[in-house]
């Protein structure tokens, strides 16, 4: 058996999923000597920083044979072979199939994704995810929608769904080793199912885990689609405090012109009635969400409405993006909004986002939350509030009082 090699991995939980299958694979194989780039494309700036590692990287080990994957080797392959300081490209597909790490036989091997229709079950089954507290279990991936602005379904293919007993038998893995937290991942992870027989749905496999692993403290749900959000997985929220109360939105925009116009399926009315609803269901809910400024069409109004999106669905936690046109996008075709106001709005949405973190950090002040304490000396309340947890090991699941809040954090 060779050495685990280093990952330096970008993007989604997805990849961090598969970052350690890679490290695990390519561990058994006979290639030697490897550093992987597993690489992001949902942005310009993700790709540009990824060509930075690897200069980097060729730098500080230039023994070392770089293999680079992920979707900006997907999307664009001929970017990074070019590249002297690259050794191999590998695509979505082949990364996590376990006789691609025995032989390199080309430079490039990058099969066509969006034909990809086998299952996508992680192999072997990981024990732990390195360098993570929480354990991040990869239930689906791909995408079968068309949003304007995004290139992820050129780079990770069609919705495929791993089989309900795969990720049963993962999570019992992963509970058997420790793991307070669970954590289920993909691309959209609202469509897990579709694509098997009898077309479950994510509440199905959510009440199941739960149901079949009495012995797990936490099951976190990462990103998802709020229109895509079946009745047995609100269902769920109301009923199994395991469920943590957090959801991260596929929001993107509060404008419904801006909406329609990047071909999303949910209406602002829609986003905010789901989060009202949620809450009447469970009270203690907390979310986050994905916004992007400047969209091309995006007028001042429709900025103003997605900064009113903050309030209005009660957002805690944002993750903005600059609008950035993505190659062979829909998108990218339409007419830009201009550089300056694209920073401008996205500075004031940051703004937004900071002001509604501290009323939400504000409002636990008194209470006593459950945290599951991290690396780096923090932790994360159940309702995913950060939490400072000096001197406590990581995994230590506990309950404290919050007797304050500095730098954006819990005090307990």
């Amino acid at each position: 058996m060779t050495e685990r090699p280093e990952v330096v991995t970008f993007g989604c939980r997805l990849n961090m999923v598969e970052s350690e299958v890679m490290r695990d694979l390519a561990g058994q194989g006979r290639e030697q000597n490897l550093v992987i780039v597993n690489t992001c494309a949902v942005t310009a700036e993700a790709t540009r920083q990824a060509r930075q590692a690897i200069r980097r990287i060729a730098r500080e080990k230039p023994d070392a044979r770089i293999v680079v994957t992920g979707c900006a080797a997907q999307i664009a392959p001929e970017t990074f072979s070019a590249m002297p300081e690259v050794a191999h490209v590998l695509g979505n597909a082949e990364k996590t199939v376990a006789t691609t790490w025995d032989h390199f036989s080309a430079r490039e091997n990058v099969g066509a994704i969006t034909r990809e229709r086998r299952g996508n079950a992680p192999a072997p089954l990981l024990s732990a995810l390195e360098g993570h507290t929480r354990a991040f279990l990869a239930v689906q991936n791909g995408c079968d929608h068309s949003c304007t602005f995004c290139v992820i379904p050129q780079g990770r293919g069609p919705s495929r769904s791993v089989a309900e007993d795969v990720v049963v038998a993962q999570a019992r893995r992963f509970v058997e080793t420790g793991h307070k937290e669970l954590v289920l991942t993909g691309v959209d992870l609202t469509s897990w199912g579709g694509d098997l027989a009898g077309a479950p749905r994510l509440g199905r496999l959510v009440r199941r885990l739960l149901r079949e692993l009495p012995g797990l403290p936490r099951l976190r749900l990462s990103s998802i689609d709020c229109i895509e959000a079946d009745d047995d997985l609100l269902a769920a929220f109301a009923g199994e405090e395991r469920l943590t109360p957090y959801l991260h939105l596929s929001l993107q925009s509060g404008d419904d012109l801006v909406l329609k116009q990047m071909k999303r399926r949910h209406s602002r009315a829609e986003a905010v009635d789901f989060c009202a609803r949620l809450r009447e269901l469970r009270p203690d809910m907390a979310f986050g969400a994905d916004l992007i400024a400047g969209f091309p069409t995006e007028t001042e109004a429709a900025a103003a409405r997605s900064r009113a999106l903050v309030e209005d669905c009660g957002l805690a936690f944002l993750h903005v993006f600059p609008f950035s046109a993505r190659p062979g996008t829909p998108a990218a075709r339409m007419k830009p909004v201009p550089s300056s106001a694209v920073k401008a709005r996205a500075a004031a949405l940051r703004e937004a986002g900071d002001l509604a973190l501290a009323r939400h950090l504000g409002r636990q002040v008194g209470r006593r939350v459950q945290i599951l304490a991290e690396r780096g000396g923090m932790g994360r309340a159940a309702d995913f509030t950060p939490a400072k947890t000096p001197g406590v090991a990581p995994g230590r699941l506990f309950v404290a009082d919050v007797v304050g809040v500095s730098a954006g954090s819990l005090d307990i």
